[in-house]
């Protein structure tokens, strides 16, 4: 597959937001998160934005490295966006170089351009790792890199996919992992399986001002729900916290209510991640098991991550292909 109708190469750039590759990492990992105003936009103003952040940064991570040294001691983040970066310029073919960006850790987008120009890459189409548009996270990390292409590699020509939630070859990948996800269950109970896609909460006050996110993750599950056929589905929202009003249900409530109902199968369907890290890793894998079996559900199972799966490489590499030929 030639990517692109020139003879020099194209640059596929992943964005994601990142996540620490040491313990000694997190306090500035959070501290450049929670500096960012595009994701937490304090009503006193930016003045009060870093020093917010640098207090909240610090008390935070002492709590957040525990749970990062259960996973390994550091965010597999990276590993897999860059996997995904390099299987997915594999299928596009030998015109196509890749590289990651990542929002609040290493390689930040500065980082990236200046290797892309040392590079000689001219072109490159920059892929958001959020299948499902946010201010706070694709609008985020797409303003960085415009921003700081403009700064640090002007010349480069680049193009933006900004979300995908309803690409065919996405639902089909996911779907099939979700299909994985069922085997896990004892064959008496699998017809019996609860679904419940847990997606990452926004404060309300997103989807309240227009935010398309909470639309772009139901037409996902419709999309997966319609290739898995006669199944129980459910949808939560994960990893709320602070003194705000965040999205509804949570995750936690919508395991409450599957156990006070008397089910006691569910598959967890982390439908805003693409990648394993804290929220898949811990959250999931750990806190929400642990809450799910006291709540009385027996089975409790997650789907696996799309990772690098064959499939979900294929479908970014053809929905890349297909926004360069002005389909996208």
């Amino acid at each position: 597959m030639n990517p692109g109708n020139s003879d020099k190469p194209i640059g596929i750039v992943l964005l994601n937001m990142g996540g620490p590759d040491c313990l000694e990492a997190i306090e500035p990992f959070l501290y450049n998160l929670f500096s960012d105003r595009d994701l937490i936009n304090l009503p006193l103003g930016s003045l009060m934005q870093k020093p917010f952040a640098r207090l909240i940064s610090h008390f935070r991570a002492k709590r957040v490295a525990d749970n990062y040294r259960v996973i390994g001691g550091k965010s597999p983040l990276l590993h897999w966006t860059r996997l995904q970066a390099q299987g997915l310029a594999g299928e596009l073919g030998d015109g196509a170089r890749p590289y990651v960006a990542m929002r609040y850790w290493q390689p930040t987008a500065e980082q990236t351009l200046r290797q892309m120009a040392a590079d000689g890459i001219e072109r490159a189409v920059v892929l958001s790792m959020y299948p499902h548009y946010t201010g706070a996270t694709t609008g985020s990390s797409v303003k960085d890199f415009r921003r700081t292409a403009a700064e640090v590699h002007p010349a480069l020509q680049f193009s933006v996919i900004e979300h995908w939630y309803d690409w065919p070859g996405y639902l089909d990948a996911l779907a099939q992992r979700v299909s994985e996800g069922l085997e896990k269950f004892p064959v008496e109970v699998r017809d019996k399986v609860q679904l419940l896609f847990s997606a990452h909460a926004l404060p309300q006050k997103f989807i309240d001002r227009g935010d398309p996110y909470l639309e772009h993750v139901l037409e996902t599950v419709k999309g997966v729900v319609e290739r898995l056929g006669e199944v129980a589905w459910h949808v939560g929202f994960q990893s709320r916290s602070g003194p705000v009003k965040w999205m509804e249900p949570g995750t936690e409530a919508v395991l409450d209510q599957l156990a006070a109902d008397g089910h006691q199968a569910v598959l967890m369907v982390p439908i805003s991640f693409v990648s394993d890290h804290i929220e898949t890793l811990h959250e999931i894998d750990i806190e929400y098991r642990e809450h799910a079996h006291q709540a009385g559900i027996v089975h409790f199972e997650r789907s696996p991550s799309l990772n690098d799966q064959p499939g979900f490489l294929q479908a970014m590499a053809d929905l890349v292909a297909s926004h360069l030929e002005g389909k996208g």
